[in-house]
């Protein structure tokens, strides 16, 4: 009798602001490994995310019963994000992921403060994957304070 394969983790579209350098961008690690498929909002794009899940702070919890769907990341400063979102068709999911979750990326603005909640792309990426069963810390490799993030994610700090 053979075992099943271990189920797939959804597919992920993050959608980046056109504003945003990819050289400071937490998920470039990510661009050419299967399951990723990036774009860059650039002036007239649009992308239907009809039934996808939407990672949103403002949104009700993520749960291991939203596994089924495609994932939708925004990637941009909180300062651009509403610009970002109207590029953004179809109705989606709006899901948000535990609120205790702490950033480990020093990150700072002369602009705007950043919500209590906000994390750093690959960070949200790697909470919201692990609460819809599909923990994988390789996500974090290229992510400078993955030793760091993943030290308060485990203990709650």
């Amino acid at each position: 009798m053979s075992e099943s394969a271990a189920p797939q983790p959804p597919e992920v579209v993050v959608i980046r602001h056109a504003r945003e350098r990819i050289s400071k961008c937490s998920l470039r690690h990510l661009h050419d490994r299967p399951g990723f498929t990036f774009h860059k909002a650039i002036k007239q794009f649009e992308y239907d995310a009809s039934g996808y899940l939407e990672l949103a702070v403002d949104a009700e919890p993520l749960t291991i019963a939203d596994q089924d769907r495609p994932l939708l990341l925004l990637d941009s400063t909180w300062r651009l994000l509403d610009e970002l979102r109207s590029c953004v068709t179809g109705e989606t999911v709006r899901r948000s992921i535990p609120s205790q979750v702490k950033t480990a990326y020093p990150r700072s603005s002369r602009y705007y403060e950043d919500p209590d909640g906000g994390l750093a792309s690959i960070e949200a990426l790697y909470v919201a994957l692990t609460v819809l069963g599909y923990e994988d810390e390789t996500l974090l490799d290229g992510y400078h304070w993955k030793e760091e993030f993943l030290s308060g994610y485990r203990t709650g700090t």
